[in-house]
């Protein structure tokens, strides 16, 4: 006769299991002598899925059991995650710097890096699975990006063993008052070969931006004031195949390729007013226009062999192929009371990368590891900038600023770093070398040519003491650097805005910052809460400024700012009741930046705000209501200012979460419902303040379809090239006019 136990028995077996641990032999021993039929028809389990999940080296954010997912973008996503903060022009910051770097499934992928926020807030959520910051990247990792790393992991259909054969495939699409969305997203498997895909593409269109720009000369008592409308359209479209094959038990070759392209277009006809006492003051207008184009492809394989079968000892051999090409086009076509020559700029800077890495990974011991390998990257950009006057239709190329560039970086690293786990703590300790050579040549245009060859030594170091399992202490250190992008470098004179001139500096040299940090966290079924404190300091940092010579605005960039940066970041998960979820990000901060070389300073606080509730409704509707708030921004030379959003949802599942049906709006809670930002900047003889106002209230329809063997889950291509050389990105490349605690944390309901 079966030994019949308490319905509180079952449920502590029914909960140990879903949570994967049996703590009580007793019970275990019990098992088999439970009258299962009779008592588990009483009980029923719900399985809590993480949201968040923190380890030693990085913070892994579960978009795919977002509820708000199916109707949000990426960006959206982002200003949930922990070191992560999005500024109301939609540039992104990791710990408060954006010298960062962009992967997409484990490979670096330069037009993002490029482009992250133009195409962030385009992309559909439900096209990402996860999004990775790694906030103190080790000795493995390159040197290069001051804070860290984002990675985007695309989405694949997760579901049982991957020994299940079969395919499965979803389809999305959007339509909203600002564009529309489509894609679809497929994994399959058959026998030792899992293949896994993504199509996505994009349109977006926002009418009536407005910009107001007011600059004050104090030496002329003057005043130059530029009005303008426009309005912008973008497209994007993605499209990525992964494939891994198991040649036996201790062999595997992957491999994948992907293909971005990315247009953006704007048309604006600008009134641009000047007044003075002391010269004669004019008014005119112009009609301008704008493209720009990227597009680029990642081809990467890998082979790893592993030395025994349990797998702790291995060799990873890589090799990615990336190339990206860009081309932008400019048009202005001036009023005659100008007295201006119509314009008309065409650029074309492009870059092809290859990338060959050794990996090597053994055991010392129990808890111990060791990893060592080395690095070798060919990157060769090059830039071919026209100016041409525009008379009767006719095209005239001006020499003097026509600029062909070439700029050949050839980097070697390698390094070593050693793990260790003693239970209750663990520790990371690497050092990575890393040499760099560069030949810049120009074929036509001003500028003499030279070279470059340096090295660089960077430390890395992370500890980690856990005093209970559901808390952990985290301090890390390490040295990052920033090499500047062939924009930062290009002296190529860009006239097409003709209140500001702008140009690069070739002697520009790398900046090296220090990063400190110290982290608590903590993690029940309930709450779950992370608090980092960070500290960075530079003493090169490079820094775009402005100053005014010959009535002309002209900004370049230089290693010419002492930089310290203070931040406190906070993030909390909270299961208020079974169907309420309470979330927030945080962060507050404080900067410093001095500049002996253009005897200025500036200083001042900075806080960014989300706040979240999720919502379980009746007939099992998802509700989502979240607000935004971001203060004031300071630089060298200025600030931004800050800014208030409202973001809602719904969303239902319907045919055994087959097909899902989600609802958006966005509105803006500054006067007028609109995103209203000023910068404001200022030198020895200048004040400048820009405002912007954009209309961004909107709102979407989304729905998703699975078909297929919703069981089934490929294997995912993820590259061993983890870690690229990228350059840093200068505002212009980015489009942008716009600590880890070592825990699980806990998340939605499943």
């Amino acid at each position: 006769m079966k030994r019949i136990i308490s319905l509180s028995l079952i449920l502590t077996l029914a909960i140990t299991q879903v949570n994967g641990q049996v703590k009580n032999d007793s019970l275990v021993a019990s098992y088999d002598t439970i009258d299962w039929d009779r008592y588990l028809d009483q009980v029923t389990v719900t399985a809590v899925k993480p949201l968040i999940k923190i380890e030693a080296d990085k913070m892994t954010y579960d978009v795919s059991n977002d509820v708000e997912s199916k109707s949000s973008t990426v960006l959206d996503m982002l200003r949930k995650v922990p070191m992560v903060t999005v500024d109301g022009q939609d540039n992104i910051t990791v710990n408060g710097s954006s010298s960062y770097k962009v992967y997409v499934d484990g490979k670096p992928n330069p037009m993002f890096s490029q482009n992250a926020s133009q195409i962030f807030k385009m992309m559909p959520a439900s096209a990402v699975s996860e999004i990775e910051v790694i906030t103190n990247p080790g000795a493995k990792y390159d040197a290069e990006g001051a804070v860290g790393i984002l990675n985007i992991k695309l989405s694949i259909t997760d579901g049982g063993s991957s020994a299940i054969e079969g395919i499965t495939a979803t389809i999305r699409g959007a339509v909203g008052n600002r564009g529309y969305n489509g894609g679809v997203s497929f994994t399959g498997q058959e026998g030792k070969l899992s293949l896994s895909g993504n199509i996505m593409g994009t349109y977006q269109r926002i009418s009536d931006i407005e910009h107001v720009n007011e600059r004050n000369v104090l030496s002329e008592s003057s005043q130059l004031i530029q009005t303008l409308k426009t309005t912008q359209r973008v497209h994007f479209l993605m499209g990525n195949i992964n494939m891994n094959y198991n040649l036996d038990s201790l062999n595997t070759i992957s491999a994948s390729f992907e293909l971005s392209g990315y247009q953006m277009k704007g048309g604006y006809n600008p009134t641009v007013e000047y007044n003075s006492p002391f010269m004669p003051s004019y008014k005119y207008q112009y009609e301008g226009g704008m493209k720009l184009r990227n597009v680029s492809y990642n081809l990467s394989a890998d082979w790893q062999h592993f030395f025994n079968t349990s797998k702790d000892k291995f060799l990873t051999i890589s090799y990615l192929l990336s190339h990206s090409p860009q081309e932008s086009e400019t048009t202005q076509i001036y009023d005659l009371t100008a007295g201006t020559p119509d314009i008309y700029n065409h650029n074309k800077p492009k870059s092809l990368e290859q990338t060959i890495q050794l990996d090597y990974t053994m055991p010392l011991g129990t808890g111990q590891t060791l990893n060592l390998g080395s690095k070798f990257i060919n990157r060769r950009n090059k830039s071919l900038s026209k100016y041409y006057e525009l008379t009767e239709g006719s095209k005239s190329l001006i020499d003097d600023n026509t600029l062909d560039y070439r700029h050949t970086s050839n980097i070697g690293a390698a390094y070593a770093e050693y793990e260790a786990n003693f239970g209750i703590a663990s520790a990371k300790a690497g050092l990575r070398y890393e040499h760099t050579w560069q030949n810049i040549e120009y074929r036509q245009g001003v500028g003499d040519d030279f070279k470059l060859d340096y090295g660089n030594l960077v430390p890395s170091l992370s500890l980690s003491f856990r005093p209970s399992m559901t808390k952990n202490i985290g301090l890390t250190y390490n040295i990052r650097i920033s090499r500047p992008g062939i924009t930062y470098l290009n002296p190529y004179i860009d006239r097409t805005n003709p209140m500001n001139i702008t140009y690069g500096n070739s002697n520009l040299d790398v900046e090296k910052n220090h990063n400190i940090g110290i982290s608590y966290g903590s993690f029940s079924n309930k709450l779950m809460y992370n608090i980092s404190l960070h500290q960075s300091f530079c003493n090169d940092r490079i820094n775009n400024y402005s100053y005014y010579e010959d009535q002309m605005l002209f900004t370049t960039y230089g290693n010419i700012v002492k930089e310290r940066n203070s931040s406190l970041s906070a993030f909390v998960n909270w299961l208020i009741f079974s169907k309420t979820r309470f979330l927030m990000n945080a962060e507050i901060g404080y900067v410093d930046l001095r500049s002996s070389q253009l005897e200025q300073n500036n200083h001042g606080w900075s806080e960014s705000l989300f706040v979240g509730i999720q919502q379980t409704l009746p007939w099992e509707i998802k509700l989502g209501l979240n607000g935004v708030v971001n203060s004031k921004n300071y630089n060298l030379q200025g600030w931004s200012s800050g800014f208030r959003l409202l973001i809602g949802s719904l969303s239902k599942s319907f045919i055994n979460d087959r097909l899902n049906i989600s609802l958006q709006g966005i509105i803006g809670l500054n006067k007028g419902f609109k995103l209203n930002i000023d910068n404001y900047s200022e030198g020895k003889d200048f004040t400048n303040l820009q405002t912007i106002h954009v209309p961004i209230s909107q709102f979407n329809i989304s729905l998703s379809y699975t078909l297929g063997n919703t069981k089934v889950k490929a294997s995912r291509h993820k590259s061993r090239i983890e870690n690229d050389f990228t350059e840093r990105k200068s505002e212009q490349e980015q489009m942008n006019t716009g600590t880890s605690s070592g825990l699980t944390g806990i998340g939605q309901d499943m």
